[in-house]
Order: C-alpha cells, then structure tokens, then sequence
C-alpha cells in the first residue's frame, strides 16, 4: 500500500483533511488567546484544543502549525497559501513537523483502535533528531484521548521536559480521558459550536450545497456531523421522523415501517444506515426534551419542527418524560447491536416504544 493510499484516522469521510483548510471560521476567541499569547512572548509549550467533534479542532490545529512555521502576522492566523513551507505542510513533508495519530496495521490496512506507545516515541525522535536544525518545531497529536496508558505516560515526560523551541499541540474530543497531569502542563483552548452563518461558509468551502441553517441545527453546531449527515441525506430522513410525530401520540405505522427498512442498508464510506437512524431520533429527542424547557428550536431542522416538537412537549414535565425516552432509546441501540438484532426490527420496535411513550 502505498503512502497516499494509506486512511487517515483524523480525516472525515468525504471531506479534505483539515491541513488543506484555507481559514478558521468561528473560534475567533480561541485564536485571539493564542495570538495574544504569542505577541507577548509567553507562548506556551503545550496547547490542548478541546470542544465538541467537528467544531474546527484540527482545522485550528494546522493553522497554528502553519502560523508558527512561517513567522506569521502578529494579528492575523492567515497564512499564504502558496508559501513553500505551508505547500510542505500540506503535503506532510515539512520537517520541522510531526504529525502523531492512530497508526495503519502493516498487516491488515486497518487503522488502529489507539495510538500506541510506539508513536510518541517516533516524536521524542523526531525533536531529537531536528534539536540540531535549529529553529522552531511543531507536533500535532490527534487526538491525545486516543493514546493508550504507556502512550500517555511517554507524552507527559515531554511536556514536563519540553524542548526548546517545540510547540505541542493536543486535539482532545474528551479532554476528561486525559491525564490530570497532561492537562494541567498544557494551555486549553476551548472551541465552541458553530452557528449557521459559519457553518454555511465551511460547507461552502467543502463544495457541500446543503440547507446550512437546518444542518446546523440538527449537528449541533458541528462540522463534522453535519457533513455525514449531508452525506448520508440525513436532513429528509429528519424530516420523516418529524412527520410521523405529527399526530402524537397517534403514529403511521406504514410510515414508521418504512422508516424502519431505511436502517438496514449495508454500512458503507458514507456511514452505517443504523447509526444514522439512532442518531436523528436521539437528536428529535433531545431537541423535544429541550423545547419542553427553552421553548421550541431556533433554527429549525425541519420543515413544523417548533409545532410537532411544542405541542409534544409542552412543558418541563413532558420535558423529563422525552429526556427518560432519550436515555431508554440508547440503552435498546447498544443493547440491540451487542446482540445482533436485525437493524429494521430493532428501529421498528424504539419507534413504537416511542409510540407508546405516555403523553404526560
């Protein structure tokens, strides 16, 4: 296999890679923070960039590696496109950078489940190795909360004694899985969910023509679901699902069959039919118990989503009941998949539980 063909664990299927990112969109905040750092001279050895998946992470991640490596702008994170060394970067032949990942098994071609011991030993020699080249260097590690117990340990004795003139930077999805004292030797940038506005120029940027503003709302504000749910036409199967909750707590149960047969599809690049249809009824859910508590969404995700979700869920009361359903319907997916349970008659028996669920 050779090095293109080779998956990359930190890339979104049907989506570049974020070192091939022009800008940053919507983490103005955590930009100004790490600027203001750099223009002060206090620029940390160790940063940790953590929020929700798909808020922009990697993509700010390579930003500052490109920052850093070009002497960029004091204001501005921008940096030219064409510039030799953010071409190298791009095509991960830089060598003041060292990009640390879940590894391909030689034999299988599979990516592993974790990035091993193995790989942050290949990073202690590579800022071995460039200490004589002088100049700054750079490491990405995406993400740290998939390092194994030895791997973890390895990267804390780097932080704690860091090399001069190195800038670690840690992508972290769920920042509580790392060690205490790895995040306590490094400075946290927190990236928040994108709004419509933003995300309507990322899927631009990605060539996706989609409903931005109802994508936004039903990913939560997340780049990377929404591009999954645009490819897998996740915004008419949403749709589907609010209009068989039209006449709650009456339910079609054609509809709902037909529904139902939408999660048996074989798993492919675009994603598994199953997981797509557990993640839109968990989101109707979630955004049922919310309406009950804040009053209906805004943005909508689908065409009379305020009024099916205002009148099933009227108030806190209902609200708890949506939110108890919520938790229940995961709880019968994991409990399904262990055992596997057709994926159509799993689907068909969490929508007539929802049916059923008491109205008050």
């Amino acid at each position: 296999m050779t090095e293109d063909a080779l998956p990359e664990p930190d890339r979104l299927p049907g989506a570049p890679h974020p070192r091939e990112a022009k800008r940053v969109l919507g983490q103005d905040h955590a930009i100004a923070d790490f600027l203001a750092s750099a223009r002060a001279g206090r620029l940390h050895h160790g940063w940790l960039l953590t929020g929700p998946r798909g808020t922009g992470k990697a993509t700010l991640a390579w930003a500052m590696a490109k920052w850093l490596l070009s002497d960029g702008e004091p204001d501005s994170l921008a940096t030219q496109p064409d510039a030799p060394v953010v071409r190298r970067i791009r095509a991960l032949s830089e060598p003041r950078l060292q990009l640390v990942r879940k590894p391909v098994d030689e034999k299988t071609g599979r990516i592993k489940t974790e990035i091993t011991v193995d790989e942050i030993r290949r990073l202690q020699s590579f800022f071995h190795m460039s200490a004589a080249e002088g100049g700054r260097r750079v490491a990405i590690i995406d993400a740290a909360d998939e390092m194994n117990t030895a791997a973890a340990n390895a990267l804390l004795k780097q932080l704690e004694e860091p090399p001069h003139d190195a800038t670690l930077i840690l992508i972290a999805h769920q920042p509580g899985r790392l060690l205490p004292t790895i995040r306590s030797r490094c400075r946290e940038l927190r990236l928040h969910p994108l709004d419509a506005a933003n995300m309507a120029h990322i899927l631009a940027d990605l060539g996706i023509n989609a409903d931005a503003e109802r994508l936004a709302a039903l990913a939560d504000g997340s780049v990377g679901e929404a591009v999954r749910l645009a490819a897998q036409d996740g915004l008419p199967l949403y749709q589907k699902i609010v209009a068989l909750f039209a006449d709650y707590p009456r339910i079609d149960r054609r509809g709902a069959a037909a529904l139902a047969d939408t999660a048996a599809g074989r798993p492919s690049a675009d994603g598994d039919p199953f997981d797509l249809m557990v993640t839109l009824l968990d989101r109707f859910l979630t955004r049922a118990a919310r309406t009950g508590l804040l009053g209906a969404p805004f943005p909508e995700a689908a065409a009379n989503e305020g009024e099916v979700l205002t009148r099933i869920s009227p108030d806190p009361q209902a609200a708890r009941l949506w939110a108890a359903a919520q938790a229940q319907l995961s709880a019968r997916a994991r409990a399904g998949r262990a055992v596997n349970l057709d994926p159509s008659a799993l689907v068909m028996d969490m929508l007539i539980g929802l049916a059923n669920q008491p109205a008050r």
